[in-house]
């Protein structure tokens, strides 16, 4: 871990995405993904999606030229596959959000759709730890677009400088920067890493056990926690 200098910031709200920034779904995601193709006989396999994953599936069922006639006969096969895994926190997820919701205020503004994350939340006794709660079809627009980090801001009654999206996509640092608010990139489960750092996020951190440090030295003005390898790369 690399410190670096940088100027105190006034953070009252955190907010967070769900899968792979709290949530270590990649292998329950991809399964039902291979399971979906498979039962719409496209030949995909695991590497085919990797290349091609983004948070918006809309995205992924374009890049393997899913017919938008199909697309909702996508979307009830993987829901039905997802239905058979049970994912579980990251590790550390728990204690951080322990730790932060003693200072802050917390929220999650997510791409998943709102029956899975909130039956999730609901099973990991959760949901009474976030302020606000914005999934998919929450907003009118997906990320990048700044449309679901503004709906929670609204919701919340926050001001965009007083808080923080914390995400493992470049999508996610976008859609942060388009809203006025400040990135904090995460490197997770899913493979979104080369993106996310091209996305130049405000900090990148390796492990989402590092935010609580790095958001209470932020705010008092002291070294702030970066990342090793992204400093040198």
């Amino acid at each position: 871990m690399v410190l670096v200098k940088a100027p105190p910031f006034a953070v009252r709200t955190i907010l967070l995405d769900w899968d792979g920034t709290l949530l270590d779904s990649y292998r329950s995601d991809a399964r039902a993904y291979l399971a979906m193709f498979r039962a719409m006989g496209i030949a995909w396999g695991l590497g085919d999606l990797e290349r091609h994953y983004s948070p918006d599936w809309y995205r992924v069922y374009r890049a393997a030229k899913l017919p938008r006639g199909r697309w909702a006969e996508a979307d009830r096969l993987w829901r039905a596959a997802y239905a058979e895994e049970r994912p579980r926190l990251l590790p550390g997820a728990l204690r951080v959000l322990r730790s932060l919701e003693r200072d802050f205020a917390l929220a999650l503004v997510t791409s998943g759709s709102g029956d899975r994350v909130r039956a999730q939340l609901h099973g990991f006794k959760l949901a009474g730890r976030f302020a606000a709660c914005v999934c998919s079809e929450d907003a009118p627009r997906r990320k990048p677009h700044p449309a679901p980090l503004q709906l929670a801001l609204r919701r919340l009654g926050a001001k965009c400088e007083e808080c923080v999206y914390v995400g493992d996509t470049a999508e996610d640092i976008l859609m942060a920067r388009r809203a006025g608010v400040r990135a904090i990139g995460v490197l997770g489960p899913f493979p979104t890493g080369k993106h996310l750092r091209a996305a130049k996020p405000d900090v990148l951190l390796r492990s989402i056990r590092e935010l609580p440090q790095y958001v209470r030295r932020a705010v008092g003005g002291g070294r702030v926690a970066g990342e090793a390898r992204a400093s040198k790369e």
